[in-house]
């Protein structure tokens, strides 16, 4: 049961290029698993999840480094510094359910068809990418669920490149994020060899389809449903 629910939320989060953590966590806090399990989990199969959602976007042709390089070298370093701290209060999963909640409503709304063209400012970049980072490596995600509505909502990216920028992110902030604390490893459980089979097997098929079948008001809406399971486990937990 738990590899099938790991399973479907790696095909829907890599559909948006994401690796599915805060859907991992989610999955895992419902099936009363250890806390001190849980975030290495998620980073393990985040890792593997955007690793394939990475190929199939760069792939696909959507991946544009000079969106993906400034945030990842100003995140990586603070998700790094995040995943040695252990919050521990209501207040801080309250601010990031209502901020993805935003999100999430956002991303459903109409929008015009102005093209994204521009090239974000180096400032934001700087702020963004760190503030990211460290939120990342502090709750044991990858930071795609913040970075892709930034993307869209400032209209740095349309939603596919948004997509191929995301995955590597995901990748680099959640290796660095799980070195941040690397003796979280010994939690890691007996089980960990099937779910991420399940967990790559689905995100083989949402990545083929996100990176190369999908329209973007698809992904918008995939991407809100995967905001809503990710502020569902800030609430649960």
């Amino acid at each position: 049961m738990t590899a099938l629910a790991f399973a479907i939320v790696a095909l829907l989060y890599a559909a948006v290029g994401h690796g599915g953590a805060s859907g991992y966590l989610a999955v895992l806090a419902l099936m009363g698993f250890d806390p001190a399990a849980m975030k290495p989990t998620a980073l393990v199969l985040n890792i593997a999840v955007s690793l394939v959602g990475t190929i199939a976007f760069v792939r696909a042709g959507h991946f544009r480094w000079r969106l993906f390089g400034p945030f990842a070298i100003a995140s990586v370093p603070l998700a790094f510094v995040g995943g040695m701290v252990h919050p521990d209060g209501n207040w801080f999963r309250l601010v990031v359910a209502v901020t993805l909640a935003f999100a999430a409503v956002r991303l459903l709304l109409p929008t015009s068809h102005v093209s994204a063209e521009r090239e974000p400012p180096l400032w934001a970049v700087a702020i963004l990418g760190a503030l990211i980072g460290f939120v990342s490596g502090l709750i044991g995600v990858g930071g795609g669920i913040f970075l892709t509505p930034l993307l869209l909502f400032f209209r740095w990216a349309s939603p596919k490149e948004a997509a191929a920028a995301s995955a590597p992110f995901i990748l680099v902030n959640s290796i660095a994020g799980l070195l941040g604390n690397p003796g979280s490893v010994v939690h890691l459980p007996d089980a960990l060899p099937l779910w991420l089979v399940a967990a790559i097997a689905g995100g083989l098929l949402g990545a083929r389809w996100g990176s190369r079948i999908a329209q973007p008001r698809h992904l918008r809406t995939v991407l809100a449903a995967v905001l809503a399971v990710a502020v569902a486990k800030l609430v649960i937990t």
